[in-house]
């Protein structure tokens, strides 16, 4: 009853500068990602009020060319204004449970079928799970049972990186992502505009 997100949020998707001009001018829009080990199953992604963690993400893949990917030449950040809208929200107890029981009916149906389901693995360089396949299968599971109810988009909490500092409960690269399914809750894109130091609050 209460997944419905009121409001808007201002979330940035980390591209390269070709990409981001061609949308911002309507000349094309953001393409879906469709990964099997896509953290939030499949859709377009944005970082959550995060802009800083987008441009690093942007100069991240510019260092780690991928093949079958558009590569990233020029880092740029596209703003976005986005309504949740029915939101699959990861931090909501009741959608854990959701999603705790989708994986508990492919358990069912995998032992049935003498399946094996994926498996989340950690990253060549991290300890962090980088590759989520059997997240995503579940989440893109929870999809199919709803519907044609589906979500419009998920929304994840994500401790990633090395500790911020010696036993901390913090990580360097903590995030939300939003995964948009529906691109009708994308209301615009703007190119985020640097602070303006000389203003001085009074």
């Amino acid at each position: 009853m209460y997944s419905t997100k009121p409001g808007l949020v201002f979330a940035f998707h980390g591209c390269d500068k070709e990409v981001c001009e061609r949308v911002l001018n309507g000349k094309a829009q953001l393409v879906p990602s469709e990964n099997e080990y896509d953290w939030l199953g499949n859709g377009i992604y944005f970082w959550d009020g995060n802009l800083k963690r987008a441009w690093q993400f942007a100069e991240e893949l510019k260092k780690l060319p991928r093949s079958n990917k558009q590569n990233i030449t020029n880092p740029a950040v596209l703003g976005a204004v986005i309504d949740l809208g029915d939101c699959l929200d990861l931090v909501n107890s009741e959608h854990l449970e959701l999603l705790k029981e989708s994986y508990k009916k492919l358990e069912i149906s995998s032992r049935i079928l003498g399946l094996k389901l994926p498996h989340n693995k950690k990253g060549k360089d991290s300890g962090d799970l980088l590759l989520r396949n059997l997240d995503c299968f579940v989440i893109e599971n929870l999809h199919k049972r709803r519907l044609p109810l589906s979500f419009d988009c998920v929304r994840g909490v994500f401790w990633e990186g090395e500790e911020l500092y010696h036993n901390a409960g913090f990580k360097e690269k903590n995030h939300i992502q939003i995964c948009i399914r529906n691109p009708n809750c994308i209301k615009g894109y703007f190119l985020p505009r640097s602070l303006d130091a000389a203003y001085k609050k009074v």
